[in-house]
C-alpha cells in the first residue's frame, strides 16, 4: 500500500484548513506524521489541544499499532513510532498524562521498539514484563500507591532507555518533575498509614523472619529514606523523626552486623542520610547507647575490606560523629572520649601491622616477598583513610590527639606508611605530618627533633631520587612550609642531621630557600638566643655604644703613649696646684680632666684640675659613676650633651679675641686632641700674661662651681688643656712648628700648670 499520492501542496492547504485531526486510519497515518512533525510552535499548540479534545485519539492509535505489529507492517510501525515520539516531543503535561496511564504506558513503550534509524527491534516490552519483577515486601493496601510506583519506574526507564538519544533537556526536565512528584506522592500515604510502618518494623525485628526477607525488608527501607528527600524540607524532618522513634537505628546496627555487604552498604546508606537531614539525631542516639556498640562497628567497617568503595562512606559517618565545630557540648565529649580510649588504637595497629616495624626500622624501600604479603593483608584504600581520619583529628581535637600521640609515640607508626611501596601512601603520611606541624605545638615540634622522626620522610625523598611525583611534591611542600613558618628548631635539626643526604637535591629552589634561612637563623642565633635581654633592641644600642666608647678610648691611648715617649719625665711626675693641693695620677698613663665649660661671664678664667683617678680618693668614684653613666647612654641621650656644651662655649664673652676662639674651640672640639693643639698654637701668640692669668684662677673657680656642674664636666670631656700641652706630635703636625718652643725641655708639670 502506499501513502505518496498526496502531494506537498495539497497536505499544505489541508494543513491551513486543519480544524480538527483526521481519523486515525492506516491510510490517514502519512497525514498525521506530517502534521505532527512538521508543524511549527504555533500549530503545536493547536495540536496539542486537539490530541486532548480527542478522547479516543491515542486508543486508536495504540490500536492501530497492534495491527501493523500482527500484520508485520514495517512502513506502518516506522510512522507510528515517529507520530508517538514527536507527540511526547511536545512536552505537554496533559499529555504525558494521558499517554502514562496504566492503560497505555506498555503500548506506548511498545510502539517505539520499531525505530527506523535501529536495524534491529528492540525488546522493551519483554524486559518490563519478565525481567523487571515487582517486590511488595508489604501488601499496599492503598491502590493509588501501586500505581504510582509502577509508573514511576516505567517512565525512568523510558527517559533512560528508550529515548535516552533522542530526548530534549526540556522534555527530560519534565519526566524528573513527573518521578519527583509521584515518590512524593507514594511517601506521603505510606507514612500517613502508621499499621504499614509498625508492621514494617514488626517484621524487621522479629526472630521468624527469614534472611531473605530481612533482605528485602532493608532494602525497601532504604529505599523509603531515599525517597524521602522528594518531599519538601518542612516535610523530611518529622518522616526521620518518626523513624528513629520507631528503631531504625537498632535496625541498622543489626545491619552493619550481617555478612551480607550489601546489607552493610545500605547501612551505611540510611545512616549518611540521617547525617544530611540532622546530625543530631544520629549522636544522641550513640551516645545513649550501651557501650556504643555502633560507633565500634563504624570503626571496624572502615578496617574491613569490603571489595568496594564503601571506606569512604565510614569515613564520612565517623567525621561527622567526631566534628567539633557543628556539633558542641556534652554528647560531642561522650563521642570524643570513646573513640580516643577504645578505637583509635584499632585503627593506629592496622597501620603497624600493614608495614612491620623490623623492616621500616632499615630505612628501605624496596620490598620483599614477605612485605608484599604483609602488605596486601591491608587494602591502600583501607590505609589511605586512616590517614584522612588522624588528619582530621589533628584539626579538630589538637589537645587530645596531642596527649595520645606522645604517650603512645603514635606518630612513629604513622610514618611506618613511609615503607609502603604506594607513593600515594608516603605522601598521605606526609600529609599528616604537615598537619599536626600547622598546630604550631612545641611539645610536638621538640617530639619531633628529639626522636628524629623526619628521618624517615627524608629516606622516602632521597630513594625517589629526581622523579617528579606526588611524593616529591609532599615533602617540598613541607619543607617550604617549616621555612615560611619559621619553625627554627626543625630547620636547624633538618640541616644539622639531614643535610648530607639532601644535599644531592640542593639545585632545588626549594632546599635553597631552606639552606638560606639556616644561615640567617645561625647569623642571628647570638642576640635571639640570650634569654637574659630583656628588650633586644636596647641591647643592640647598647653594645654600639661600648664599640664607640672603645673606640674612643684606644684612640686616646695612641696619642698619650706618643706624649709619653716623647716627654717620659712628665709621666712620673706629680703636678702641684697653687693652693698647694698635689694632684695624683693613674700610674698606668696620664690622664687628664674633662674639657673646659663656661657657665657664665664670671667664670670665664676657670681652668679645670687634673682629674683624680685613685680608687682611694672621693673624686675618682664621682668620675668612675660619671663614666658609667657615659656607658649606658644612647646617642639620642647624648645629643642634649652636645648641644648644651655648644650652648654654654656661644654664651661665653672672651676678654680678647683670642682667648674666645680658645675657649670655643675647646668646648665644640670634636676630636679633642688635635683642635686643642690649635688652640694652644693661638694661645702661645697672644702671650703668657693671659695664659697665666686663665690658669690662676681655676682653684677658685673650681670651689665656687656646684656638684652638678662639676659632674657635667666629667661627662662632656675625659680631658683638659694640660695633655695636650704635652702632646708634641699632634701640636707638630697642625701647626707646623716645633712644640718644645712652647715650653722649656726642662719645664716640670707644675710650671705647665701654674703658667710659669
Amino acid at each position: 500500500m502506499h501513502f505518496n499520492s498526496l502531494n506537498h501542496e495539497t497536505f499544505h492547504t489541508m494543513n491551513n484548513e486543519l480544524r480538527e485531526l483526521p481519523a486515525v486510519e492506516l491510510s490517514t497515518l502519512p497525514i498525521i506524521l506530517k502534521i505532527v512533525t512538521e508543524s511549527s510552535l504555533a500549530d503545536q499548540m493547536q495540536l496539542t489541544e486537539l490530541i486532548l479534545n480527542d478522547q479516543a485519539f491515542f486508543q486508536k492509535l495504540m490500536d492501530l499499532f497492534r495491527i501493523c505489529e500482527d500484520l508485520e507492517n514495517v512502513d506502518g510501525l516506522h510512522m507510528i513510532f515517529k507520530i508517538v515520539k514527536g507527540i511526547i516531543m511536545l512536552n505537554s503535561p496533559q499529555v504525558f498524562e494521558k499517554i502514562f496511564g496504566d492503560e497505555l504506558i506498555i503500548d506506548i513503550i511498545g510502539s517505539l521498539e520499531y525505530d527506523p534509524f535501529v536495524p534491529q527491534v528492540q525488546q522493551y516490552r519483554k524486559f518490563l514484563k519478565d525481567q523487571a519483577v515487582f517486590k511488595e515486601v508489604i501488601p499496599f493496601k492503598n491502590p493509588v500507591v501501586l500505581s504510582k510506583i509502577h509508573q514511576t519506574f516505567r517512565v525512568g526507564y523510558l527517559k533512560d532507555v528508550v529515548l535516552a538519544r533522542v530526548l530534549d533537556e526540556a522534555t527530560v526536565a519534565s519526566l524528573n518533575s513527573i518521578i519527583h512528584s509521584n515518590n512524593a506522592i507514594v511517601i506521603s500515604l505510606l507514612k500517613d498509614d502508621s499499621t504499614f510502618i509498625q508492621e514494617l518494623f514488626a517484621r524487621l525485628r522479629s526472630p521468624t523472619t527469614s534472611a531473605e526477607s530481612k533482605k528485602n525488608l532493608v532494602y525497601f527501607l532504604h529505599e523509603f529514606c531515599s525517597l524521602s528527600k522528594s518531599l519538601q524540607m518542612g516535610q523530611q524532618l518529622p518522616i526521620f523523626r518518626d523513624l528513629m522513634n520507631e528503631g531504625i537505628i537498632d535496625i541498622i546496627t543489626d545491619a552493619l552486623q550481617s555478612e551480607d555487604k550489601k546489607i552493610v552498604l545500605m547501612g551505611t546508606d540510611i545512616l549518611i542520610l540521617f547525617l544530611n537531614q540532622d546530625p543530631n539525631l544520629l549522636r544522641s542516639y550513640v551516645v545513649r547507647q550501651e557501650e556504643n556498640l555502633l560507633l565500634g562497628l563504624l570503626v571496624k567497617g572502615m578496617i574491613t575490606d569490603f571489595g568496594e568503595d564503601m571506606h569512604c562512606q565510614f569515613l564520612e559517618i565517623l567525621r561527622s560523629l567526631l566534628d567539633s565545630v557543628t556539633f558542641t557540648g556534652a554528647q560531642r565529649d561522650t563521642i570524643v572520649e570513646t573513640f580516643y580510649e577504645k578505637h583509635l588504637g584499632q585503627l593506629i595497629d592496622v597501620i603497624i601491622l600493614s608495614c612491620p616495624r623490623d623492616e621500616a626500622s632499615t630505612g628501605k624501600l624496596a620490598g620483599t616477598a614477605g612485605r608484599v604479603e604483609s602488605q596486601n593483608s591491608t587494602k591502600p584504600e583501607i590505609l589511605l583513610n586512616i590517614c584522612e581520619l588522624l588528619c582530621f583529628c589533628v584539626v579538630h581535637h589538637p589537645y587530645r590527639i596531642k596527649c595520645n600521640f606522645l604517650l603512645n609515640n603514635a606518630i612513629d607508626k604513622v610514618l611506618l606508611l613511609t615503607q609502603r611501596r604506594e607513593k600515594y601512601l608516603v605522601a598521605a603520611a606526609v600529609r599528616f605530618v604537615r598537619t599536626i606541624l600547622s598546630r604550631h605545638d612545641e611539645h610536638l615540634i621538640s617530639h619531633f627533633v628529639k626522636y628524629s622522626l623526619l628521618k624517615s620522610i627524608v629516606d622516602a625523598f632521597v630513594a625517589n631520587g629526581n622523579r617528579y611525583n606526588v611524593l616529591n611534591s609532599a615533602v617540598l611542600e613541607l619543607f617550604e612550609y617549616i621555612r615560611k613558618e619559621n619553625l627554627k628548631l626543625l630547620v636547624k635539626h633538618i640541616v644539622d642531621s639531614f643535610w648530607n643526604q639532601l644535599v644531592q637535591f640542593e639545585h632545588l629552589p626549594s632546599l635553597q630557600s631552606f639552606k638560606v634561612k639556616y644561615k640567617q637563623f645561625l647569623e642571628n642565633c647570638g642576640p635571639e638566643t640570650n634569654v637574659n635581654a630583656p628588650d633586644p633592641r636596647k641591647r643592640i644600642d647598647e653594645r654600639a655604644l661600648e664599640k664607640e666608647e672603645e673606640d674612643y678610648f684606644n684612640e686616646e691611648s695612641d696619642e698619650e703613649d706618643t706624649t709619653s715617649a716623647s716627654h717620659p719625665q712628665k709621666v712620673q711626675s706629680q703636678p702641684v696646684l697653687s693652693n698647694g693641693v698635689a694632684v695624683s695620677c693613674p700610674s698606668s698613663r696620664p690622664r687628664s680632666g674633662g674639657l673646659v665649660d663656661y657657665d657664665d661671664e664670671d667664670d670665664e678664667d676657670y681652668r679645670p684640675p687634673p682629674r683624680k683617678q685613685t680608687e682611694t680618693s672621693e673624686d675618682d668614684e664621682g668620675s668612675m659613676e660619671s663614666l658609667g653613666l657615659k656607658r649606658k647612654l644612647t646617642p639620642k641621650e647624648k645629643e642634649p650633651g652636645l648641644a648644651k656644651k655648644q650652648r654654654l662655649g656661644k654664651s661665653s664673652k672672651p676678654r680678647d679675641s683670642v682667648f674666645a676662639a680658645l675657649c670655643s674651640t675647646l668646648s665644640q672640639a670634636v676630636l679633642p686632641s688635635k683642635k686643642t693643639a690649635n688652640a694652644m698654637h693661638l694661645s702661645t701668640q697672644s702671650g703668657e700674661e693671659n695664659h697665666i692669668e686663665k690658669e690662676s684662677g681655676s682653684p677658685r673657680s673650681c670651689d665656687n662651681k656646684s656638684p652638678n656642674e662639676g659632674n657635667l664636666r666629667e661627662k662632656e670631656s675625659p680631658r683638659n688643656c694640660s695633655e695636650y700641652l704635652h702632646s708634641p706630635s699632634d701640636n707638630r703636625q697642625l701647626s707646623g712648628e716645633d712644640p718644645r718652643s712652647l715650653l722649656p725641655s726642662k719645664s716640670s708639670p707644675e710650671m705647665a700648670v701654674n703658667g710659669s
